[in-house]
């Protein structure tokens, strides 16, 4: 590390002679792949812009201008060039640094990233602001994938970005692929333009963009050069930059998809390292795409939907399978949800899986076009709960309190794969309003699910152990965890129930349970206010029961990032945590 383990800011890069340069990104591309190999994380979208993170830098003042990542997944060069190599070996663990740009992190993080398609509107926002402010040499960056360029709110940013004045350089880093890869018209149109085929004019220069390009964005003489004659320009400007994901790692470079976050391996070789737990119960996603190729086969209504997460949500099961009914709109979660309610407007049955988190971007349509319709749209939100090292921007633990509240829309938490199921073999039935299935990121907790699909009541819950002073209401797979701590407890003072359906609720078993219990537990991986437990409050509050009431679930925080067994027990809905508080009520009954 001749030239890296000198670089402690932007400022002692800039010292080096830019002949030196190609030395410094190899040895960049070399520490990335040396701690991602041991640690985890975001691979491929960093190798990739490895050159054009140096070019950056080296060319831009940067803090004093502005560099925004979008996403934020190929961010980890910027990071180790920004002061941050020596705790680098932290990233993403519990009370280590972050796996995407975090203001408060760093100086040189000028905006925090983690969804797609923000950098645009915040980069134009800053190239107002520093107008306003008469920072007239202060130059603007956003560099965004041709993933997150198709999204809606990109197209906005560069509607407006197109009528202005401000100084923006909008900077395109074109390898084709997102996590998974990319789809849709502007992704062949990208195509033709680097083919050299394109028929139409310029969309970007129709959007009065100063375009120019695409140049190879590994070769960093020549990024350095049109770096720094763009400086020179004036107004909104486009750059597009071809690069190869995972480059500089063989394996990474043939497999994208796998590579973009493949856990542990051979930093070598860049074989994959066996993943500890990695046989026996299947993840609930793999349940999910498994059961609606199933589904499918019987049901030629069925459809599948998913913005731009075939692997994630497994939904790319039905799309070699059955590839007519299962569809990528790409990262557009708005148009998928309306989509699915166009769907179903002409008698089809969507699934339309989307990840909690993302789910939060399309919350009008959900509502407008979905639920005041009473549309029996299937959501099926993959990664609901605490997800663990992505940290906040990614927990899915707002569904519950955001979609409770929406009329004719219905709630289910699964706390097993043979639910999860049944719930969707009873939505597919002929269901005649919308549902939400939310199940968590990761494994269940049955080898043979694979059952006879049955029908599950609307609205009921079940009970899992009879007590006679306390009882644990639980929603969705945390209930696992309830169930083997009691059953460790054994006492017949503590009773458990299931109660599957936040939405409705299972009045008549509630009624039951506040005229028999002293004590309800409710426990959640969600937030607290407007959740599950706050429900329970508004249901004992409405039938004038004075049951004491002890709510387990998220505080009004962001949660940052960990594993999620870490994250479990310092938000109290741990194993550990859960026994304590447990055995503390039992001590006092």
């Amino acid at each position: 590390m001749a030239y890296l383990n000198n670089i402690t800011t932007p400022d002692d890069l800039r010292k080096i002679p830019a002949q030196n340069l190609p030395i410094v990104a190899k040895e960049l591309r070399d520490f990335i792949i040396d701690i991602v190999s041991a640690k985890e994380g975001h691979l491929g979208a960093s190798l990739g812009v490895v050159e054009l993170t140096v070019a950056l830098h080296y060319v831009f003042n940067t803090p004093f201008d502005k560099l925004i990542w979008d996403v934020g997944h190929q961010a980890y060069g910027h990071k180790i060039l920004t002061g941050r190599s020596d705790v680098f070996e932290t990233n993403r663990q519990l009370n280590g640094i972050s796996g995407f740009p975090k203001r408060e992190e760093s100086i040189y993080d000028d905006f925090g990233t983690g969804h797609s398609s923000t950098s645009i509107s915040a980069i134009l926002g800053m190239a107002i602001a520093s107008k306003l402010k008469g920072e007239t040499l202060k130059q603007h960056i956003a560099v965004i994938g041709d993933a997150s360029i198709a999204s809606g709110m990109a197209f906005e940013g560069l509607n407006h970005a197109g009528v202005t004045d401000a100084n923006v350089l909008i900077i395109l880093n074109d390898n084709a692929i997102g996590i998974d890869p990319s789809v849709g018209a502007l992704k062949q149109y990208l195509t033709n333009v680097k083919k050299g085929s394109a028929k139409q004019d310029n969309i970007f220069e129709a959007l009065n963009f100063n375009y120019s390009g695409p140049i190879d964005g590994h070769n960093l003489p020549l990024l350095i050069e049109e770096l720094n004659r763009l400086k020179t320009v004036r107004g909104p400007k486009f750059l597009h930059v071809i690069t190869t994901k995972g480059k500089g790692l063989k394996k990474a470079e043939e497999n994208q998809v796998t590579y973009h976050a493949p856990g542990k391996f051979n930093k070598v070789t860049g074989d994959l390292l066996p993943k500890v737990n990695g046989e026996g119960t299947p993840k609930y996603q793999d349940v999910f795409g498994l059961t609606i190729v199933e589904l499918a086969k019987e049901n030629k209504k069925i459809v599948g939907i998913t913005p731009a997460m075939p692997t994630g949500s497994s939904l790319k099961i039905m799309m070699e399978e059955i590839p007519d009914r299962a569809f990528d709109v790409g990262i557009a979660e708005q148009h998928a949800v309306t989509l699915a309610a166009g769907m179903v407007a002409e008698g089809l049955v969507p699934f339309c899986n989307i990840y909690s988190t993302f789910l939060q971007r399309a919350y009008d349509q959900v509502i407008h076009d979905v639920a005041l319709q009473n549309l029996p749209v299937i959501f099926c939100l993959d990664r609901a709960g605490l997800v663990g090292e992505d940290g906040a921007t990614h927990h899915g633990v707002y569904d519950i309190a955001y979609l409770r509240c929406i009329p004719n829309l219905l709630i289910f938490a699964p706390m097993n794969e043979e639910e999860l199921r049944n719930i969707m073999y009873t939505a597919q039935l002929g269901l005649q309003q919308p549902i939400a299935i939310r199940y968590p990121r990761g494994r269940g907790v049955t080898k043979n699910w694979k059952q006879p699909f049955t029908k599950i009541e609307i609205g009921k819950s079940l009970e899992l152990k009879k007590g006679t002073e306390i009882v644990v209401l639980s929603v969705g797979h945390i209930g696992n965890m309830v169930a083997a701590v009691l059953n460790d407890l054994d006492s017949s003072k503590i009773g458990h129930v299931n109660m599957r359906f936040i939405k409705p609720l299972d009045v008549t078993k509630l009624l039951s349970i506040f005229n028999k219990y002293s004590t309800i537990v409710t426990i959640e991986d969600g937030c607290k206010i407007g959740g599950f437990g706050s429900a329970i409050l508004e249901f004992a509050n409405t039938n004038s029961f004075t049951n004491k009431v002890h709510i387990l679930g998220i505080d009004d925080v962001f949660v940052q990032h960990g594993s999620v067994a870490q994250l479990h027990e310092i938000n109290n809905i741990g194993a550990n945590s859960f026994k304590i508080f447990i055995e503390s009520l039992h001590a006092n009954e």
